[in-house]
């Protein structure tokens, strides 16, 4: 059978530990059999980012933008023990966080559903896909670790030399202190590429912060939200019979748990962070969670939602058998290479996308699936098995609908 061809290469951004053995044999064993892939490649393990001073992480943020659609294998956030690992010249940033803010994009991550494998919450009847605003907060901070008395405040100096200053807090003794911020052009377009991609599923979208404890912060988003949705999106809504709805986190968290899903729900940089992996894990497992990265102007960037499985890596580096889940992964090549197949012009590939994902969910729900799926299915017959065995099996199945 010839290969399904490729126009335009797709940015590939290899990572650490299990999930870039994973990278490898995905691949070998399902993609290249059946494409002629192309690919401008960087490798953002963290030894590599070490010896580019992560002047890698930035090439492959602008080859995004370059060319429109990038996949990337999950990456290590060193922390100090990390530093020690890996002899580092020093704790190198997120690179998703790099990523995220280069593009200025938000992040889209809805679980992968298949039979058998039901949501813990028993109301949740499709699929709730969580929209995080990838630019700022926590992640981008600036903190201070007080050692003893001291006035902390917030100080702003314009151009024209006028200050706005704000007090913290007067610590008695030692304490911590840190520093947010984000800005009204990246809050914008976290609400169009929200709406835009709620238009594009046909779905409400609901979004939540704290507004009534953090009265400007927090209400600077509410407020540029209600502008956008106003000003630009109300009569497309209305249009398309879905509805724009605002509320606090906390009430939202409580209505999420009692929905049917099938809605997105849009949050702030960490909210976002700890509500995905929530929604992940009450669907069933964060390995069976999509994301993807989309910039204002229309760049792509797929990746797992999860990361590297350190404790697996180490069992593999002894040469113990592993049994880790790789669905988030081909999802991540899946959806990048429809997207490239959808840019180009490319029908083929973006079919062969399709089947690859139905290989995949069809591999689970005949029985065959990886050992942290093995207590969630309710299937009567099925099999754990290790991570080649499985990846071997979607092979099988690919092979068959190619």
């Amino acid at each position: 059978m010839a290969k399904i061809q490729m126009t335009t290469p797709l940015v590939e951004m290899d990572g650490d530990e299990m999930t870039r053995i994973l990278w490898k044999e995905i691949k070998e064993q399902l993609i290249c059999p059946f494409v002629d892939l192309k690919t401008e490649y960087y490798d953002l393990g963290l030894p590599h980012r070490d010896e580019t001073a992560d002047q890698v992480t930035v090439d492959a943020a602008n080859a995004i933008k370059k060319y429109g659609v990038g996949v990337k294998c999950a990456t290590i956030t060193p922390n100090a023990q990390r530093v020690e690992e890996y002899h580092l010249h020093e704790m190198w940033k997120s690179p998703n966080g790099t990523i995220r803010a280069m593009l200025d994009g938000t992040v889209f991550r809805a679980p992968v559903l298949v039979d058998g494998v039901n949501p813990n919450v028993k109301t949740w009847k499709a699929p709730i896909t969580l929209a995080r605003h990838a630019y700022g907060d926590v992640y981008k901070n600036s903190e201070i670790r007080v050692d003893g008395p001291a006035l902390a405040e917030i100080c702003v100096t314009y151009p024209d030399g006028r200050v706005e200053r704000r007090p913290i807090h007067e610590f008695k003794g030692a304490g911590v202190i840190q520093g947010v911020h984000n800005t009204d052009e990246s809050i914008r377009s976290f609400a169009r590429a929200c709406f835009t991609y709620a238009l594009s599923l046909g779905q409400d979208i609901w979004f939540s912060t704290k507004d009534t404890i953090s009265k400007v912060y927090d209400h600077r988003f509410k407020d540029i939200f209600a502008e956008v949705y106003e000003t630009e999106y109300k009569e497309k809504f209305e249009a398309a019979g879905i509805e724009y709805f605002y509320t606090l986190i906390d009430d939202a968290v409580a209505r999420v748990i009692r929905s049917e899903g099938g809605f997105i729900w849009a949050c702030k940089n960490y909210d976002g962070d700890v509500m995905s992996d929530m929604v992940a894990t009450a669907f069933g497992s964060l390995a069976m969670m999509t994301s993807v990265l989309v910039s204002p102007d229309g760049k792509y960037e797929y990746e797992a939602a999860h990361g590297t499985v350190t404790r697996h890596y180490y069992r593999h580096l002894k040469g113990e058998e592993t049994s880790t889940n790789p669905v988030a992964t081909i999802f991540a090549w899946s959806g990048a290479l429809r997207k490239r197949g959808e840019m180009d012009g490319l029908a083929d590939l973006c079919a062969f996308a399709d089947k690859l994902e139905a290989a995949t969910v069809g591999t689970i729900e005949s029985g065959v699936m990886t050992k942290d799926l093995i207590g969630l299915s309710t299937l009567p017959n099925k099999q754990g098995v290790n991570t080649m065995a499985f990846l071997n099996a979607i092979a099988t199945r690919l092979s068959d609908r190619m």
